[in-house]
C-alpha cells in the first residue's frame, strides 16, 4: 500500500529545499551504479549525499531537514539520502530493489518535476511532481527511472520506523 501527498511541505520551506539541493554548492558524490544489483559494466549511474546513515548525521544538510523528519513522525530514522540522477537520450528504468530486508517505512520527496518515476511492487508508477511525498512500504521491491525531459531528477529519500 501507498500514499501520495502534493504539496506535502509549504512553498517556502520546500522551495528553500530546493534552493539548497540545487545549488553548485550542494556536495553530490559519483555513484557507479544505481543500486547493488546493478554491475559496474553498467552504464547506469547517479549522485548521492547521504545526510543520515546508521544512526549518525553524516551530511552537513541535516538542520535543513529536521522539519521535514518531524513531519514524518517517525520513531526512529534509519537512513536519509538525496538522489540526483541525470538526464539520459531514452528513459531508463532502473532494476527493482529493497532499500532493506526489515520491515520499515519510506518517503521520497520529488524536489522538481520530471518525466521520470518510481514504481512500486505493484507496477504503479508514481510521477515525480515537484513537492510529492510517497510514502510506501520501501522493504517490497520498487524501481527509480532516469528522466529525459530536465538536466536532472532530484528526490529525498528517507527510511524510517
Amino acid at each position: 500500500m501507498h500514499l501520495i501527498a502534493d504539496n506535502f511541505l509549504d512553498k517556502e520551506y520546500f522551495t528553500r529545499l530546493k534552493e539548497i539541493v540545487l545549488s553548485s554548492q550542494f556536495p553530490w558524490f559519483y555513484q557507479s551504479k544505481v543500486n547493488v544489483l546493478h554491475s559496474e559494466e553498467d552504464l547506469e549511474l547517479y549522485f548521492t549525499h547521504i545526510v543520515y546513515n546508521e544512526n549518525k548525521i553524516t551530511g552537513g544538510f541535516y538542520n535543513e531537514l529536521e522539519p521535514l523528519i518531524k513531519k514524518l513522525k517517525a520513531n526512529k530514522i534509519i537512513r536519509v539520502k538525496v538522489n540526483l540522477y541525470p538526464c539520459t537520450s531514452k528513459l531508463i528504468t532502473h532494476i527493482p530493489h529493497k532499500d532493506y530486508d526489515y520491515e520499515h517505512k519510506g518517503a521520497i520527496l520529488y524536489l522538481n518535476t520530471n518525466n521520470g518515476y518510481t514504481i512500486l511492487d505493484d507496477n504503479t508508477k508514481i510521477e515525480s511532481i515537484e513537492n510529492r511525498m510517497l510514502f510506501f512500504n520501501s522493504n517490497k521491491l520498487h524501481s527509480s527511472t532516469s528522466c529525459t525531459d530536465t538536466k536532472v531528477r532530484v528526490n529525498i529519500n528517507i527510511n524510517y520506523i
